[in-house]
């Protein structure tokens, strides 16, 4: 069955849009930060690091005022407070060893991620998906058991691989905000 066009109005949703600019401008930062990660990436990922210390510690002092002002969820919005205040501040005192951390627990959520996701993409071919479903259930499940046996590997490469979806992504943002204001 198809759907209007209009059907997201209708339901009351808002399609979200954003000037062609600010388009132009996202992928233009992202690409800049991906050609950084890529030219100096334990500098540039130092940098990127602190200023999510700073947004964690930000958030977690937020989250903890607003669970005293506001009602509802008051457990939940002070245990998150409290892990993005110790998150930000363990980030801001250790700028060296953070990335490492950071990186390395992002890594393994990665590999878990991949291997459920395999396995998931693995059944889907073995019930009719396809064969080529089966086989790339099967590598996502070797990378996310290949990054989780070996997650400070990973992590060392991570900046390199944001970097190169940084500027694909900015790549696309850039052509899509030119699209846009045409």
């Amino acid at each position: 069955m198809k759907q209007p066009i209009d059907a997201d109005k209708e339901m009351g949703y808002e399609i979200l849009q954003a000037p062609w600019w600010v388009v132009l401008l996202e992928g233009v930062i992202a690409i800049i930060i991906g050609l950084f990660l890529l030219y100096k990436p334990a500098v540039t990922t130092i940098y990127l690091l602190q200023i999510l210390g700073l947004f964690w510690l930000a958030g977690g002092i937020l989250s903890v005022l607003g669970a005293f002002i506001f009602s509802g969820n008051r457990l939940w919005k002070l245990l998150s407070g409290i892990l993005g205040i110790i998150a930000g501040i363990v980030i801001l005192m250790y700028p060296i060893f953070s990335p490492f951390i950071v990186l390395t627990f992002f890594v393994i959520f990665i590999g878990a991620w991949a291997i459920i996701n395999g396995a998931i993409k693995l059944v889907w071919g073995l019930k009719g998906g396809g064969w080529g479903m089966g086989i790339l259930g099967v590598l996502t499940i070797i990378l996310g058991i290949l990054l989780l046996t070996n997650s400070l590997a990973g992590a060392l490469f991570l900046p390199w691989i944001f970097g190169f979806f940084l500027i694909v992504g900015g790549m696309g943002a850039v052509i899509g905000g030119l699209k846009m204001r045409t």
